[in-house]
C-alpha cells in the first residue's frame, strides 16, 4: 500500500469514525458554500437583471436637436450607430403639435411616435383596448378621455393648423399685387378665426379663404361658406372696415368682426396655411399617472401626414448599460452625429447606480458574515476532535510521528470537508439564486461555468484556514503528560 492510499484510508476513517460532529462540520461549510455561490451567483447576473427592472420606469437617455438643426429619423438612426445593439432596448422618436377637436371647441397636445418602440421605453404605460396598429388610430390619455368623455371606438376630428412663416414686411408692406397673405384674429368665445387671401393685379382681394372651425357651427361657423358674407370681401382694397361696406353676418358679428381683423393684419407667407383635418378612431385609453394622461397619441404616419413634416422633437433611448458606458455612448452619439446631442435622464441612471453599489456592499458584508461564521462552526467541531483524540495523537508521538505528520492529517481532513463541502454548495447555491432571481426579478439566471470549482477552491481555503488553530493545539499535546492520564 502506498502512502498516499494509507494517507487517505487514515482520512476517511477518522472521518467516518467521527461522524456526526464531522456532518455538523460538513454541514456549516455547505450551507456557507451555497450561500456564498448563490450571492455571486445574483451579484454576476444582477446588473442584467436590474437593468431589466430599471427599464420599466422608462428611458435613460433623450436626444435632442444641436441648435440650429433639426432632428429627423435619417439623423436619429446615424446617432444610434453608437450604442451596441445588445445594449439598445428601444428608441421612441416623438413629434408634438397642437390639434384642434373643432367639433368641441377644445385642443390637444399630440404626440407622433412609434408604438413598437413605446412599449419597449416605456413598459409602464398601461392601456385600456389597445396600441394603434394602423393609420387613423390614436391612444387618448385618460385625463382627455374623461374631459370629452371618448371611449374605445369613438372617433376623433382633429385639426391642424400650419404655422405660418410669416416675412419680415408688415400688413402694409405685404398689400402688393398677387400676394398671399395669411392672418389670424380672436373670435367668439376665444376660439381663433384663421383667413388666408390672395390679392390680385390690382392689389385688391381676388379670393379669400375662412377657417372658423373653432366658432359655434349654426352662427359664427357659417362665414366660412356664407357666399354672401366672403362675394363682399371679394375686390376690396386693405384695410377693411365693418360696417364700411363690410356687412356682419346676422348673429355672427363677433366673428364677422375677427374675419375683418384678421384681414387687416394678415402679413405675406412662404408657405401655405389652409388647416388639415382628419378623423380618427381611438383603440385604446392611456393610463400612466403622468403627463401623458394629457396627450393624445398617433404614429409618425399620421403626424406627418398631419404636418408634412418629418421633423422630431425628441427620441427616448432605454440602454442597458450602467452610467459610465451610458456617458460614453452619449459623448459618442453627441461628437459623431451633425445634428444630435445626446443628455442622460440622470434620476434613471444615477439611482440605477445607487441600487447596485448598495447591493455591491450587502453582498460583500453577507459574504463576510457567512465566511465568519463557517470558520467558527468548522474551528470549533475540528477542535472538539483533538480533545477527543488527544490520547491517540500522544500515543502516535510517543511512537515517533512527527509534527508534520499529524498536522497533514488534520489538514487532509479538512480540506476533504472543504471539497465535499464546496460540491455541495455549488450545485445548492444555483439552485438558490435560481428561486431567489425568480421569485423577486420575475426571471431566471444562467448557470455560471466558475461557479464550480471557485466554490470548491474558497470551501477548502476556509476548511484549511478553520484547521489552523486546532491543528496548533493538537502539535503541542506532550505524550507524556497524556499517557499518563493527565
Amino acid at each position: 500500500m502506498t502512502k498516499r492510499r494509507m494517507f487517505l484510508r487514515m482520512i476517511t476513517a477518522s472521518l467516518l469514525r467521527r461522524r456526526s460532529r464531522m456532518l455538523i462540520a460538513l454541514l456549516s461549510i455547505g450551507i456557507g458554500a451555497t450561500i456564498l455561490a448563490g450571492l455571486v451567483t445574483i451579484y454576476v447576473d444582477v446588473p442584467r437583471q436590474m437593468g431589466a427592472q430599471f427599464r420599466s420606469y422608462g428611458a435613460n437617455m433623450l436626444l435632442l436637436p444641436k441648435e440650429g438643426e433639426t432632428l429627423n429619423s435619417k439623423s436619429l438612426s446615424e446617432a444610434l450607430e453608437a450604442v451596441p445593439k445588445d445594449a439598445l432596448v428601444g428608441a421612441a422618436p416623438y413629434r408634438y403639435v397642437r390639434l384642434d377637436m373643432t367639433t368641441r371647441q377644445q385642443s390637444f397636445t399630440a404626440a407622433g411616435t412609434d408604438f413598437s418602440q413605446i412599449v419597449k421605453t416605456s413598459p409602464y404605460f398601461s392601456v385600456d383596448g389597445a396600441y394603434p396598429s394602423e393609420t387613423r388610430q390614436v391612444l387618448v390619455g385618460k385625463e382627455i378621455a374623461d374631459t370629452i368623455d371618448v371611449k374605445v371606438g369613438s372617433t376623433m376630428e382633429l385639426t391642424y393648423q400650419p404655422v405660418q412663416h410669416v416675412s419680415d414686411k408688415t400688413p402694409e408692406e405685404s398689400r402688393v399685387p398677387g400676394a398671399s397673405l395669411s392672418g389670424k384674429a380672436e373670435g367668439f368665445g376665444g376660439g381663433i378665426v384663421y383667413v388666408t387671401a390672395v390679392l390680385d393685379e390690382e392689389a385688391k382681394i381676388a379670393s379669400v379663404s375662412i377657417d372658423a372651425s373653432t366658432q359655434t357651427p349654426e352662427y359664427g361657423g357659417r362665414v366660412a361658406e356664407d357666399e354672401g358674407f366672403l362675394n363682399q370681401l371679394v375686390g376690396r382694397s386693405l384695410p377693411l372696415t365693418l360696417g364700411d361696406g363690410v356687412d356682419a353676418l346676422t348673429g355672427a358679428t363677433v366673428t364677422s368682426s375677427a374675419v375683418v381683423d384678421a384681414l387687416n393684419s394678415a402679413a405675406e407667407t412662404s408657405a401655405a396655411t389652409r388647416p388639415r383635418t382628419q378623423n380618427f378612431t381611438v383603440t385604446g385609453i392611456l393610463t400612466t399617472g403622468g403627463e401623458e394622461e394629457g396627450y393624445i397619441f398617433m404614429s409618425l404616419r399620421d403626424m406627418e401626414t398631419m404636418t408634412d413634416s418629418d421633423q422630431l422633437d425628441v427620441a427616448e433611448l432605454s440602454v442597458s448599460a450602467n452610467v459610465e458606458q451610458l456617458e460614453s455612448y452619449a459623448a459618442a452619439m453627441t461628437e459623431n452625429s451633425r445634428s444630435v446631442q445626446a443628455r442622460l435622464v440622470k434620476r434613471v441612471a444615477r439611482s440605477e447606480a445607487s441600487v447596485l453599489e448598495k447591493l455591491t456592499a450587502l453582498v460583500f458584508l453577507v459574504t463576510l458574515v457567512v465566511l465568519l461564521l463557517t470558520m467558527i462552526c468548522v474551528s470549533t467541531t475540528m477542535m472538539a476532535v483533538v480533545s477527543e483524540r488527544r490520547r491517540e495523537i500522544g500515543l502516535r508521538k510517543a511512537l515517533g510521528a512527527s509534527d508534520s505528520s499529524i498536522r497533514a492529517e488534520f489538514l487532509g481532513e479538512g480540506l476533504f470537508l472543504g471539497l465535499l463541502g464546496g460540491v455541495m454548495g455549488a450545485i445548492l447555491g444555483f439552485v438558490f439564486a435560481q428561486v431567489v432571481s425568480v421569485n423577486v426579478f420575475g426571471s431566471s439566471i444562467t448557470f455560471q461555468p466558475l461557479l464550480l470549482p471557485a466554490a470548491i477552491i474558497v470551501s477548502m481555503a476556509i476548511a484549511a484556514a478553520s484547521c489552523l488553530l486546532p491543528i496548533k493545539r493538537a502539535v503541542a499535546i506532550d505524550p507524556a503528560i497524556v499517557l499518563k492520564g493527565e
